[in-house]
């Protein structure tokens, strides 16, 4: 066998690694696209200009500053997406700090978890989010904040945390408003921010992202500069962003799709960032992209299925759209083939990769043949390697499954304070073990099969749910999917499929089941389904297979000891 028959991959490039910080290349967009539209907050009715926006970050950046913070200080950021949020991202990489993205959804005991593992000294907090009282619970936590000056915290739960910036006209007491943040640096403040631009260097540790912890406790993903200022750079090239785009990022901006692939996807191509409202709704997405008359569109597969599938999806002008990316879960054919033709994203793409390589290795082109871009993640990304590997560490065949390791520039410092835990997962020659299953076929495009944890062992066979998932979606009742592994006595694990029918249709498990007959094999038949109208997932809306696996366990469990 030749070395080019084995499943190793490399992006060859003309293009150089951007070699500076986030804050320089921010200093230069600025300088270029001065005039050109850098922001629009639909929510705020905030529409700044990259010279408006840049003047907010480097206000906000000399303040941060001026309250004592100092490079290398751990900022952490508790919000839903908001322009404050987009502000603190950039000012923090100017200032030299590490900015520590907070999942919105954390509850208390998270929250105390997350603050107290990389030694936050300040947080900057949104008032409230959906059901989330984020004040009430930092006083909670801190009770004593209502006691002491603002800035001068001291709380036994949370013993680095000194200030609490609460994004707010009218803080709560011992909290710093947010807004009052930008008037504080003086003059010493702006010198000390151009000597840093001088300083900083692109390998410093400048974003911890916790990934979302279903075993064990989150783990803090530790990027520098160069990890997500390229990626986000080359992840716009591949859109073919420019200064006349506008991007809609209904993403959060507290993971990788909100702040690499959308923020600085737009910053380093002059492109506009679109802000449709401070979570997802698929209605204020849709009038958004029309009013704005957005180019692209950036979601996870869920979040395209609930717009086409909106009832007033018809009555929107979405011709504007262009480009976009569709990632953070395994993504459909059918409803990239869908995106394609009803949303009018001739050149959307797919994206493939995980917080800790910052997080794309992979991504489609528009260029691409449809059926590529639709069935596939594309090819490896600029500057990147890739292999797939069997059990033994050992490169496989082109067209052979095994789990896909990245290495090179996007590859995360490690788990912040956890070496054992970076050990696991970065080997010694630097590759990064992914956990996820994947082909890479002999024009090098690569298909992503499954997790290797949720791969479904029945009775010696292997399934990848992922195959049995795209073969459902061809039903034209079934909106949405999701199929797993449960415990089965007789075979070990029995297939189980979680169904949501698309409004107004009637389906029924014999009706599945004799769709599959003849065209999959019998083993890959589920074996129990059950008709959901909602699935637990992510904030970033990854499904929680795990949840749904204990879930109907225990319903299998009752079921049997109804029937012995």
């Amino acid at each position: 066998m030749t070395d080019a028959a084995l499943s190793y991959v490399n992006g060859l490039t003309d293009i150089p690694l951007l070699g500076e910080t986030i804050g320089k290349n921010f200093d230069r967009a600025v300088a270029q696209w001065g005039d050109r539209t850098a922001l629009i907050v639909r929510q705020q009715a905030v529409r700044w200009s990259y010279a408006e926006l840049g003047a907010k970050v480097d206000a906000l950046a000399a303040g941060l500053l001026a309250l004592g913070l100092a490079p290398g200080d751990r900022v952490g950021i508790w919000s839903p997406n908001n322009a404050e949020w987009v502000v603190t991202q950039y000012a923090t990489a100017k200032a030299g700090l590490t900015l520590v993205n907070i999942n919105p959804a954390y509850r208390l005991a998270e929250l105390e978890y997350v603050l107290n593992k990389v030694g936050c000294r300040a947080l900057i907090t949104a008032t409230r989010f959906k059901t989330s009282d984020y004040v009430g619970m930092i006083n909670k936590l801190a009770p004593e904040i209502s006691l002491g000056a603002p800035g001068r915290l001291r709380a036994a739960k949370l013993p680095a945390l000194e200030m609490v910036m609460e994004i707010s006209d009218a803080p709560l007491p011992g909290m710093i408003a947010f807004n009052d943040v930008y008037a504080m640096g003086g003059v010493a403040q702006r010198v000390q921010l151009v000597e840093l631009a001088g300083s900083l260097q692109f390998d410093d540790p400048i974003n911890i992202q916790f990934t979302s912890g279903t075993t064990g406790a989150p783990k803090g993903a530790t990027l520098t500069h160069h990890n997500i200022l390229n990626n986000g750079y080359f992840v716009g090239a591949a859109m073919r962003l420019t200064p006349d785009d506008k991007l809609c990022i209904p993403v959060p901006m507290y993971h990788c799709f909100g702040m690499v692939l959308g923020a600085l996807a737009c910053t380093t191509h002059g492109a506009a960032m679109v802000f449709p409202g401070e979570g997802f709704d698929p209605l204020a997405t849709l009038q958004t992209v029309a009013e704005e008359r957005c180019t692209g569109l950036h979601g996870v597969p869920t979040m395209f299925i609930a717009q086409m599938e909106h009832p007033d999806f018809l009555a929107f002008d979405l011709s504007s759209l262009r480009t976009g990316i569709m990632a953070g879960a395994p993504c459909p054919i059918e409803v990239m083939r869908r995106a394609v033709s009803q949303m009018h994203l001739s050149e959307i793409t797919i994206a493939y990769g995980m917080t800790e390589t910052s997080p794309a290795s992979f991504q489609t082109s528009i260029e691409d043949p449809l059926e590529r871009r639709v069935s596939t993640v594309g090819r490896v990304h600029p500057h990147l390697e890739v292999k797939i590997v069997d059990g033994d560490g050992k490169i496989v065949p082109r067209g052979v499954s095994g789990e896909l390791c990245t290495r090179g520039y996007a590859v995360m410092l490690g788990y912040w304070e956890d070496a054992e835990r970076t050990a696991q997962a970065i080997d010694p020659a630097r590759w990064m073990h992914t956990g996820d299953l994947a082909v890479i076929d002999a024009e090098g495009f690569c298909n992503i099969v499954g997790r290797i944890k949720d791969m479904v062992i029945r009775g010696g066979e292997n399934i990848y749910p992922r195959e049995v998932e795209e073969f459902l979606y061809r039903h034209p009742k079934i909106e949405e999917v999701q199929v797993f592994g449960v415990p089965d006595a007789r075979f070990g694990e029995e297939l189980c499929a979680w169904i949501k029918i698309r409004s107004q249709e009637v389906l029924t498990a014999d009706e599945v089941k004799a769709f599959c007959a003849g065209q999959i094999a019998h083993y890959k038949v589920p074996r129990h389904i059950k008709f959901v109208d909602e699935y637990p997932m992510t904030v970033t809306g990854k499904m929680q297979k795990f949840l749904m696996r204990e879930a109907m366990a225990k319903e299998l469990c009752v079921v049997a000891e109804k029937t012995a």
